[in-house]
């Protein structure tokens, strides 16, 4: 049976310097856009053997496998540069900016959380960012503060599916709305994770950042994150830790969601799970209370939204949302959810889009341009099976060293 569920929360503002971010899960037709892709060019070859940066699209792709540390090395070694600029815009510009709006010294706040979320972070992730910062010549405390950045911000959410499409196929569609303005986008990576013994997975993020907020695994499972209050409570496991070990471990939405509710959590945030199954839910995480909503639930807090959607968003963005998905409804596809999720959907610190197809592992994906929003730059194609495909025969010939 088909449904719609919508879900939302009034949200704190407290950073001018950044906003809020969106995602959108709806099933539609994909075919319009799945055009053969352009050949893979590797550009360099991790020594060790356990990565391979590549170039498609005009788009920078880096696939590493193997144990934490060999990630990890082979991450930082293959994008030096780009993990540097990382640090130096997130640590340094914006902590800069940050200490002299707060009064207090950004990096004592990110030593803080450190020490806090320090108890619940699986060792293998600690291992690989470690790897990585020496590889990528920083320090390990730097390379730590950068992956647990994203614990001092917060934003907003969306998905659909069903009868407001073009047909039943899966789509999961993301939106991030986050510091467009220092020239994150210069360090924008798509990465293809393939741990030892763990499910394989893509993630639409940043060198030097081993976490995900925009990922969807071998297995069909898609997901994106909203945040919202709670800064301070960082007594957990770091939000975009949380999901890469639920990319890792997942196969559905089911199964996310008990990874959701046995492990320690940090401030507000907002989820949206999709799956091949065409499963879906929207989740409000804070403090020791989770909270799931299901297809056929509506949210007092939203405007009136059609059959078959769920969404998290907040003030003239979901207005705008909710009258461009009823204008479309029954017709949406791929190109058309593009355009729904443009500007005002978008906001003007747009940095990436994604639209996950789980049940095929396509992704259409854009990143902001240096003064432009990703809403309004050209959306590059992959697919996760090819990858990983593509990654163990340019690897196979090649032995370990």
């Amino acid at each position: 049976m088909t449904a719609f569920v919508s879900f939302t929360a009034v949200l704190t503002s407290r950073r001018v310097f950044v906003r809020c971010l969106l995602a959108v899960s709806i099933f539609g037709h994909v075919a319009a856009l799945a055009q053969e892709s352009e050949p893979i060019e590797i550009s360099a070859r991790d020594p060790g053997g356990h990565g391979l940066l590549c170039r498609q699209q005009g788009k920078t792709i880096l696939m590493v496998a193997g144990t934490p540390e060999q990630m990890g090395t082979a991450h930082g070694v293959l994008l030096r540069k780009k993990a540097r600029l990382l640090v130096e815009r997130v640590l340094y510009l914006v902590g800069g900016a940050d200490s002299i709006h707060s009064g207090a010294w950004f990096l004592d706040r990110m030593r803080e959380i450190e020490k806090r979320t320090l108890p619940h972070i699986p060792k293998r992730f600690l291992a690989e960012c470690d790897a990585l910062s020496a590889a990528g010549g920083g320090s390990t405390q730097e390379g730590r503060y950068a992956n647990l950045f994203p614990e001092r911000f917060h934003c907003s959410g969306v998905a659909v599916r069903g009868k407001a499409t073009a047909d039943g196929t899966v789509v999961h569609a993301r939106v991030l709305d986050y510091m467009r303005d220092i020239n994150l986008q210069g360090a924008a990576v798509l990465i293809v994770f393939m741990p030892e013994g763990r499910h394989r997975w893509l993630s639409q993020g940043y060198a030097g950042f081993i976490g995900t907020v925009t990922a969807m695994n071998e297995k069909g499972l898609a997901v994106g994150e909203m945040g919202g209050r709670g800064e301070g409570d960082w007594d957990g496991l770091p939000m975009s830790f949380l999901l890469r070990d639920i990319m890792e471990r997942a196969s559905t939405v089911e199964e996310a969601l008990e990874i959701l509710r046995t492990s320690p959590r940090t401030c507000e945030y907002f989820y949206v799970l999709s799956d091949k199954s065409r499963a879906m839910a929207a989740v409000h995480a804070f403090g020791r209370k989770l909270t799931v909503l299901r297809p056929g639930q509506q949210h007092e807090l939203l405007p009136p939204v059609p059959e078959d959607a769920v969404f998290v968003s907040g003030g003239n963005r979901a207005q705008v949302l909710g009258r461009r998905l009823h204008e479309h409804y029954g017709k949406i596809d791929i190109r058309t959810m593009i355009e729904i999720i443009k500007r005002p959907v978008a906001m003007r610190s747009n940095l990436h889009d994604a639209v996950f197809a789980p049940e095929t592992l396509d992704i259409w994906f854009a990143d902001a341009g240096r003064h432009t929003p990703a809403c309004d730059e050209p959306y590059a194609h992959c697919n996760l099976k090819f990858l990983i495909e593509f990654y163990e025969k340019a690897t196979a010939s090649r032995p370990e060293n």
